[in-house]
């Protein structure tokens, strides 16, 4: 995460830009505005100030729901949408066709139920999500960071969820909506969200948006080969602030970016002329111990 918001960051700073702070909260179950804040404090502690956001009622998603409405809308005049009944059990089944990260790709089941049949499952208390059609396209982008990069949308990504079956909107249509009213033009974020691009590429198009720039950034992995996640405490950042000064951990992520050839204290505006995606690495790097 700190990776990703250094060379967003960075990608503003050195093209004029401004960056945006979008909260993203759709699920607020897992999700605070004491969250929000501490991570507002960890960029800032970074020097990595934002233009525009924050904890403002426009920026984040959890006021949003007007503007996704909207697009499921448009959607849905479009008869791109259809409810699906499956259960999580359903969708993991190990008949179901996988891509070859291992990730599921729905199979249908649901896109040709007569009324009469949606009406019986709802009658013995299924609630359904929401899945947009996918059509056999083939969606190829140019990442700014990853290259060139291309999926068949009915085929690698299949009918995507876009509304919960609790009515929360989901990711793929929220961010498409966001990005386009707030003008991003540019998304940084870890390369393990590649695969989205070419479908939210592809929805941008379909609801007569602009689909911004992609940059993709590795992902850091832990000595064994595991990605660093929440669970790895000390990886933390309330950890890290315990051992680190920003400068020195500002000077180790630049190291892991390929834009130091060794780690040292620096400070995030010293970095703006040594910053290019073309130094940035495009496989994962492995990192080590705190």
């Amino acid at each position: 995460n700190l990776l990703a918001a250094l060379l967003a960051w960075l990608d503003v700073r050195s093209t004029g830009g401004e960056l945006v702070l979008r909260i993203e909260d759709l699920d607020t179950q897992r999700t605070s505005r004491g969250l929000a804040g501490q991570l507002m404090d960890d960029l800032r502690w970074l020097g990595l100030e934002w233009d525009e956001g924050g904890l403002k009622p426009e920026y984040m998603q959890s006021y949003r729901t007007m503007y996704y409405e909207e697009a499921f809308h448009i959607l849905e005049q479009q008869g791109l949408i259809y409810p699906c009944y499956c259960s999580r059990t359903e969708r993991m089944a190990s008949t179901a066709p996988h891509r070859g990260d291992g990730a599921v790709v729905y199979s249908g089941k649901c896109s040709h139920l007569t009324a009469e049949e949606q009406a019986e499952l709802e009658r013995r208390g299924r609630h359904p999500a929401w899945r947009v059609r996918c059509p056999d396209l083939i969606v190829a982008l140019e990442d700014g960071n990853c290259g060139p990069y291309a999926e068949n949308l009915a085929h690698d990504c299949g009918d995507f969820i876009v509304r919960r079956s609790d009515g929360v909107f989901a990711y793929q249509l929220a961010v498409v909506g966001d990005d386009a009213l707030m003008r991003v033009s540019h998304v940084v974020r870890g390369r393990d969200l590649l695969y989205s691009a070419p479908r939210q590429t592809w929805l941008h198009e379909v609801l007569g948006y602009t689909p911004p720039e992609f940059f993709h950034v590795p992902l850091l992995l832990a000595p064994d080969g595991r990605r660093l996640a929440k669970r790895d405490h000390d990886m933390d950042m309330g950890v890290l602030r315990e051992r680190y000064t920003p400068e020195s951990l500002t000077g180790l992520l630049a190291f892991y970016a390929g834009l130091l050839d060794r780690p040292q204290s620096v400070q995030a505006k010293e970095l703006i002329p040594l910053f290019s995606w073309a130094k940035v690495p495009k496989n994962d790097v492995v990192v080590g111990s705190p």
